[in-house]
């Protein structure tokens, strides 16, 4: 560890350097980087350093999120979905050389942060190959369990054998009654060094004047993400309600467009977010695990549309509908009158992000 002088005291004492931590969220829409956030502000509050690492949107929207931190791009790993859902699996296997190729490439790149003496530790959320032996490597997921229909085990197998390349996985969700992620991060029998960390969000719920009666949270891989918002454009404009579709296009600028009851935003920041939300009566968006851990610790209404032939999002929503929690329906069924659903469902609520992430970081302290 480096050494350097406080120019600030009398005696020049010698103090260690900070130690600085990897966090790298894997792309694939933006949930992995989002709940990434209040990470990053535990490891700054405790006295860390961080380098952060992505690429496509999650990386840029990390930059916006915090300037000052240095940033490094990591090969992408290119995953799309297909226009049908029922071919997603298959596009998913053709896509496993890619995959492998960019876990490779991720090892050599921490191989050399390492050896430069750069990194002091490392956390990844949910990418595959960013781990070393060297220094003490998280891995953060909530799918100890990957569904994937009748191949189910095999993904799941073969995740966890991944998983077990760390020193620690962290599973945001609470291990009991209330857990969110239920199966996915959940297993009868295993050898995983798992801490469940509770809840994480970047949001807080606020008393604040309802501004619109839905807001549509969009987010994931294309093309379905398109499709989505196409869609939601055409059955709201013009439906007579005050609507806000925030399209989750991450670019330099926020952009907004106001068409008569419709207002349509490419993307926005945590804070200007967590007020729309809370300036909202009721969600749209996908049954994503992040999304579902905003919306509990925010305590909203919201109704879901599973993104097609994702099977973990498809489990998430029938989960949460079987126990009266929010409805849902397929994206091909939707249209305005299931949300005289809403009404008949609970909705999201009673849930706090966890805010004491520190005795995590002990990890990092060891010798």
């Amino acid at each position: 560890m480096f050494l350097k002088v406080n120019e600030h005291s009398g005696n020049h004492s010698l103090l260690k350097q900070k130690k600085n931590i990897l966090v790298a969220p894997l792309h694939w829409g933006l949930g992995h980087a989002t709940r990434c956030i209040p990470i990053i502000h535990a490891l700054l509050d405790s006295g860390y350093r961080v380098t952060l690492a992505s690429d496509g949107a999650a990386l840029a929207l990390l930059k916006i999120e915090f300037p000052q931190l240095e940033c490094l791009e990591l090969p992408p790993y290119n995953i799309q979905y297909t226009r049908k859902g029922v071919f997603l699996k298959l596009k998913l296997l053709f896509t496993l050389p890619q995959i492998r190729k960019t876990i490779l490439e991720e090892k050599k790149f921490i191989i050399g942060l390492v050896k430069e003496g750069k990194i002091d530790g490392i956390i990844s959320d949910n990418r595959l190959g960013i781990n070393s032996k060297k220094v003490p490597s998280v891995f953060i997921t909530h799918q100890l369990n990957v569904l994937s229909g009748s191949t189910s085990w095999l993904s799941s197998k073969a995740h966890q054998r991944i998983i077990m390349k760390f020193n620690e996985c962290w599973v945001p969700d609470l291990d009991g009654p209330g857990s969110l992620s239920g199966k996915l991060g959940h297993l009868k029998k295993h050898r995983i060094p798992v801490k469940y960390i509770g809840p994480l969000s970047r949001m807080k719920p606020q008393q604040l004047p309802i501004k619109y009666a839905v807001l549509c949270l969009l987010s994931g891989p294309e093309p379905q993400r398109s499709i989505l918002e196409e869609k939601l454009i055409k059955i709201f404009r013009g439906s007579g309600k005050k609507v806000v579709i925030v399209r989750g296009v991450v670019e330099e600028v926020v952009r907004k467009q106001e068409d008569s009851n419709l207002t349509v935003i490419n993307f926005l920041p945590s804070k200007e977010l967590e007020k729309l939300i809370n300036e909202s009566d009721l969600v749209i968006c996908r049954s994503g695990y992040t999304t579902i851990m905003d919306l509990a610790v925010m305590g909203k209404k919201a109704f879901f549309i599973p993104t097609p032939g994702q099977y973990e999002q498809q489990y998430l929503a029938e989960r949460l509908a079987s126990k009266n929690v929010v409805p849902f329906c397929k994206q091909e069924e939707f249209e305005l009158a299931k949300l005289d659903m809403v009404s008949g469902y609970k909705g999201l609520q009673g849930y706090e992000s966890n805010k004491n992430l520190e005795h995590l970081f002990r990890l990092f302290e060891r010798e």
